[in-house]
């Protein structure tokens, strides 16, 4: 990373560190202005104007531009980011179909520290389609990478609640 990537990156971490001292629509110009230094269309751009939509409460607004930021090329932890974002905002706005298809596609992907965090917004997503048993199954699993005992015993009982072979297009 660039110095002047890590500067901006330095001043966004500030701002979003800030956000309680700003009125919403104050703290969305904050981000748009900072996200304006970015070359036109970029990826980052897209995603930090989209985090800002959705934490002001617009995930109408966001959602356009979490798609605009995956389909321009973002990558890494903001990449993940982004899809779990979207997958929260589809499912505030009606669409816990394809906020779980988005999120079931993502545990395919490389673990990290989000992995906890797909799981519980997939869960969210399977209770507003009716598939409790296997939401519960699949938060007891991630539950279990955290707990300081009983952690095996823990995921053998959520697999038999949400097995892995789940998909979207299964059965509830």
């Amino acid at each position: 990373m660039s110095g002047t990537e890590a500067s901006w990156e330095n001043r966004l971490a500030t701002l979003w560190s800030a956000m309680e001292s700003y009125e919403p629509q104050a703290f969305v110009a904050q981000i748009e202005a900072l996200a304006a230094e970015l070359p036109s269309g970029s990826a980052i751009g897209h995603f930090e104007r989209a985090c800002v939509q959705d934490s002001t409460g617009h995930p109408d607004l966001a959602a356009p531009l979490y798609r605009a930021a995956l389909k321009a090329g973002l990558s890494g932890l903001r990449r993940r980011r982004a899809t779990i974002q979207l997958a929260s905002s589809l499912r505030n706005l009606g669409n816990p179909d394809e906020a779980a298809k988005l999120l079931f596609a993502e545990l395919s992907s490389p673990s990290d520290e989000l992995d906890g965090a797909v799981r519980a917004f997939l869960a969210l997503a399977l209770v507003d389609l009716g598939r409790e048993r296997e939401a519960v199954g699949l938060s007891l699993a991630a539950l279990s990478q955290y707990l300081p005992r009983y952690n095996r015993s823990l995921a053998r009982y959520a697999s038999e609640l949400a097995p892995k072979t789940s998909t979207c297009e299964s059965a509830p």
